[in-house]
């Protein structure tokens, strides 16, 4: 049996102009709470490594990804060499530099930032670009962003890719330092967004709130009110006019 037959026992619909949405997400719980916020249920479809869950109404593909941009950026370029997409969104929750984005924020990066990619210096911390081997940033489509942020009523600002994740207020001082107007930190984006990049398709990246970047507190964390907002955020996106929204790079 093809991954088309499996993936709805009819066929894949697919869409030659690559008009739907690739959703990356680290773990099968913020999956499922991203399956949750769009109508109609899903099929599966095989991918090397993984599985898609495409919906059945709307033009959208769902991926656990893995946590990491190494995992995050394997598996969406598994997802981008097998299907079409008109944009990549990396989605999940996250931590949220207070107070710009308090605990509960919805967050739509106005840049996907790697904020550990580089070299400890005598004169402090360089990233590659700085060090001359290549790119530490990625843009997500301006107009891309305001749309989503509009109907989500979100917080907008970079959201930082870092390997390590925060646990002391002197790391988040340094990257609130290093990046002004951060929002949050995650751990995929960046892998998303350079996937997506050799591809040629635009990113985005969608975060909720679970917890304040800084010293780790676990009693602080909210994890499942994260979940519930980012089922809530993916019920509000507007997929269909992201997915057919002319390209403007």
């Amino acid at each position: 049996m093809t991954a088309h037959a499996v993936a709805d026992g009819r066929g894949e619909q697919s869409d030659p102009t690559g008009a739907r949405l690739l959703v990356v997400v680290a773990v099968a719980a913020e999956a499922e709470a991203v399956l949750r916020g769009l109508p109609g249920g899903s099929a599966a479809l095989p991918l090397p490594g993984g599985t898609l869950h495409r919906a059945r109404e709307v033009p959208v593909d769902v991926l656990a990804a893995g946590v990491g941009p190494a995992a995050a950026a394997a598996a969406a370029s598994a997802a981008l060499a097998a299907h079409p997409y008109a944009l990549a969104v990396s989605a999940g929750i996250a931590g949220g530099f207070a107070p710009h984005a308090p605990v509960g924020a919805t967050v739509l990066a106005d840049a996907i930032v790697a904020a550990d990619l580089g070299a400890e210096t005598p004169e402090g911390f360089a990233d590659v670009t700085e060090l001359g081997f290549g790119t530490v940033r990625h843009t997500p489509p301006p107009a891309a962003v305001a749309l989503a942020a509009r109907a989500l009523d979100a917080v907008t600002g970079p959201v930082l890719t870092v390997s390590t994740v925060t646990g002391s207020a002197e790391r988040a001082a340094a990257l609130a330092a290093r990046h002004p107007g951060a929002a949050a930190e995650a751990m995929e984006g960046f892998g998303v967004a350079e996937a997506a990049a050799r591809y040629g398709v635009p990113a985005l990246e969608l975060r909720t709130v679970s917890n304040p970047v800084g010293p780790r507190d676990r009693a602080a964390w909210r994890i499942g009110e994260a979940l519930a907002a980012l089922e809530r955020a993916f019920a509000a996106l507007p997929v269909h006019e992201l997915a057919s929204a002319p390209r403007t790079d």
